[in-house]
């Protein structure tokens, strides 16, 4: 067991105790405690991995990576690890990040063709380059380096889901503007003679497909990690890389702050740079709910119709969660909860 660190903040607008599990409309500051292990998700497999990790002496970047090797071997709900979102080829790719709040440390892969385990070839990258970022076949060359097995991340799921989605005409698909109508046909895909000057898709885009894994933990000491896992968007374009594996992005910390992770819309939320945004609103002061509303009501403020949401959590440990246009949940676990809970994240 850990030594008791406690800030306790009553939450009005929760209807059950925090001892239970827990749906509320709003966690305005959680309830200060550290260690704390939050993620965006019911993947509460994933946050109770990671607490056992803490509780038996391991370090918080043994926390974060272990706890999202869960959700990359369970396959979280299709959107992490193998065999889920085939891409416009039918392969499966993944990315993955993992960032030291201490040291500013960071390592990613995007794109990653082949290799199961991304988060830790994402650690691999941090702690024996001094390079921040490897992507697609290059990163697989990286991770087969420094001692991980190469295999297909296909199964005969997703290659149903992909042969599925040929047959419907390749529909939805992430083109607009291209010769064949992508909204009509597969591609290969060409410019028009001309272009068009519409910002979005006329077609729709795959829905219920955003579940990311990102995680902030803070050991007892309040030293900071955070990372993310995931295989992107389905149909997604061959050599795409989203927001989880960009500092910022899809997840930063700070070791005087606290941390912030993202899941959803990757492509628009990434041109907002939310986690640090939020890290540097609690830095001046914001409480980890305002600043996780303030965020996101930025994004929505140009793409009203984007799906995401954020997580985060400061030093001492109070945390809280905000989205828009996604129904997001996270779960929790810290010295003041019995068990790993789930909490439901502001619709903004």
């Amino acid at each position: 067991m850990f030594p008791r660190s406690r800030t306790p903040v009553q939450d009005p607008h929760c209807d059950m105790h925090v001892s239970t599990i827990v749906f509320c409309t709003l966690i305005s500051l959680g309830t200060g405690s550290l260690p704390i292990v939050i993620n965006t998700w019911p993947f509460t497999n994933a946050t109770a991995k990671a607490w056992s990790v803490l509780e038996s002496g391991g370090s918080r970047l043994d926390a974060v990576e272990e706890g999202c090797s869960v959700c990359e071997v369970e396959r979280c709900d299709g959107s992490v690890g193998y065999g889920g979102s085939p891409n416009e080829d039918g392969e499966t790719t993944l990315d993955a990040m993992i960032m030291d709040g201490v040291t500013h440390d960071v390592g990613s892969v995007g794109c990653l063709k082949r290799v199961k385990s991304a988060i830790s070839v994402a650690r691999k990258v941090m702690e024996h380059t001094t390079q921040t970022l490897l992507v697609g076949d290059d990163a697989t060359r990286f991770a087969v380096d420094m001692g991980f097995h190469e295999e297909s991340l296909q199964t005969d799921q997703s290659r149903t889901e992909w042969e599925e989605w040929k047959a419907k005409n390749c529909q939805p698909n992430y083109w607009r503007d291209v010769v064949p109508d992508s909204a009509k046909y597969c591609g290969p895909y060409h410019l028009p003679g001309e272009l068009s000057d519409s910002k979005d898709s006329s077609h729709s885009l795959v829905k219920g497909n955003h579940d990311t894994i990102g995680m902030i933990v803070i050991d007892n000491n309040g030293d900071v990690a955070g990372g993310t896992s995931t295989n992107g968007l389905t149909y997604k374009i061959p050599g795409r890389v989203g927001d989880s594996p960009i500092a910022g992005a899809g997840a930063y910390v700070d070791n005087d702050v606290g941390g912030a992770a993202a899941t959803g819309d990757g492509d628009t939320m990434m041109r907002f740079l939310p986690t640090y945004q939020i890290v540097e609103s609690m830095r001046m002061g914001m409480d980890p709910q305002t600043a996780a509303e303030n965020v996101i009501k930025r994004i929505a403020k140009y793409y009203p119709n984007f799906e995401g949401g954020v997580i985060a959590v400061n030093k001492t440990g109070h945390f809280g969660g905000a989205c828009h246009g996604l129904n997001v949940t996270y779960s929790v676990r810290n010295q003041e909860l019995n068990a790993v809970k789930v909490f439901q994240a502001v619709e903004v």
